[in-house]
């Protein structure tokens, strides 16, 4: 049978569950933290291939295949829209100025009830300002792109992966022209078991959630890499927690570690630095050029000739022609396998605490490194 039962590993976009006549796949948790498509009626299955033909996983190159892009350094003149943002704000600038135009806008939020990033559709931009800021793990894609239709324009927003399978998808449909998309360097998405254990160790602190920035640039953006989380305390207070990647936050040192991504980030993603399906891709411009501005800059590429027309003729944003060398300076090329990813998915399947597995992970590294030291000066003494 032609479907996506026949699939090892998946993106977990869930566009396959959007185009599906049947409607017999479901978009599902697996054993490792990562959304992949379920059918839940084999036998209802038409052999029709249509979840397999807007697929990102079952081709090795993008959908599209001939990419001139142009590079720009860019920030909201917003300073209120700049600050709140990850980066420049570069993102939501776009989202606003196409609403304006009369497009419905489909972006990620964060559902503090569900303990989710989820897509979602905004017909405004008070809406649309739920969007703001990254959201470091992985999102449930059916509500929000169960909204396409054929005859409304959408600007939409999401990883390479999602976007690519959207490209694919509005293709397949012959709607192309009506969309806008636009994706962001990605470093990988880590296991959502990973997340719900870190939400565990912030309990004693915060018993019930209402806002999370992954990015506070409390202490500048060269400084944000930030937890804050505001809700109500244990003891039905208003309480504001911040935890900071310097200061040895566990979500961070777990996503940068990379020992947690979903497999199919690792090693070979098709994704990495210039290779996009979208429109426009944004990201954080790191790099040395940039490194002193406090507030917040934006890298844009554009892939194509309306995501180029799009960034000149927004207004609200400051946009510097830039090189493709110094907008994707410092983004990741690739995210080596750890040694230590199998040992870390066993742990957290197991309920382990993060901070016993970081803990757990020092020990190992040390142990590794007193036996590396032992033997270089056991084999010095024979030589």
């Amino acid at each position: 049978m032609k479907n996506i039962s026949s699939l090892k590993d998946c993106y977990g976009c869930g566009v396959c569950a959007v185009i599906c006549p049947t409607n017999i796949i479901n978009i599902e948790l697996n054993s490792t933290g990562f959304y992949m498509p379920k059918i839940t009626e084999l036998q209802k299955c038409i052999d029709c291939g249509l979840c397999l033909s807007v697929c990102s996983m079952v081709d090795d190159k993008c959908a599209n295949t001939k990419i001139e892009s142009n590079a720009y350094a860019s920030w909201s003149l917003d300073a209120v829209v700049r600050k709140e943002c990850s980066s420049g704000g570069a993102g939501y600038e776009i989202g606003k100025y196409l609403i304006n135009k009369g497009y419905k806008a489909i972006g990620v939020r964060y559902n503090s009830k569900l303990n989710r990033a989820e897509h979602y559709l905004s017909n405004s931009v008070a809406d649309f300002r739920d969007s703001i800021g990254s959201k470091y793990i992985q999102s449930y894609t059916l509500d929000g792109f169960n909204s396409i239709n054929k005859t409304d324009k959408f600007f939409i927003t999401g990883t390479p992966c999602q976007i690519d399978s959207i490209r694919r998808y509005i293709r397949k449909l012959k709607i192309e022209n009506n969309f806008v998309l636009l994706d962001f360097f990605c470093h990988g998405i880590p296991s959502m078991i990973m997340w719900n254990r870190y939400l565990d160790s912030t309990k004693q602190f915060v018993k019930k959630i209402d806002t999370i920035a992954w990015r506070n640039k409390k202490n500048g953006w060269n400084d944000s890499w930030a937890m804050q989380i505001i809700g109500m305390s244990p003891e039905n207070k208003d309480m504001v927690y911040f935890s900071s990647n310097r200061a040895g936050d566990m979500f961070f040192k777990m996503f940068f570690g990379d020992g947690c991504l979903n497999k199919v980030c690792y090693d070979n993603c098709k994704y990495k630095c210039n290779s996009s399906s979208a429109d426009i891709r944004i990201g954080d411009l790191f790099g040395r050029k940039y490194k002193h501005e406090a507030e917040g800059v934006s890298g844009i590429l554009t892939y194509t000739p309306i995501g180029d027309e799009i960034i000149k003729s927004i207004e609200t944003l400051r946009l510097d022609v830039e090189t493709l060398d110094i907008v994707a300076e410092g983004q990741m090329k690739c995210a080596p396998k750890r040694k230590n990813t199998e040992l870390i998915f066993r742990d957290l399947i197991k309920g382990r605490s993060l901070r016993y597995i970081i803990n757990k992970l020092r020990l190992l590294y040390l142990i590794t490194n007193c036996h590396k030291i032992f033997m270089r000066k056991l084999l010095n003494i024979w030589r």
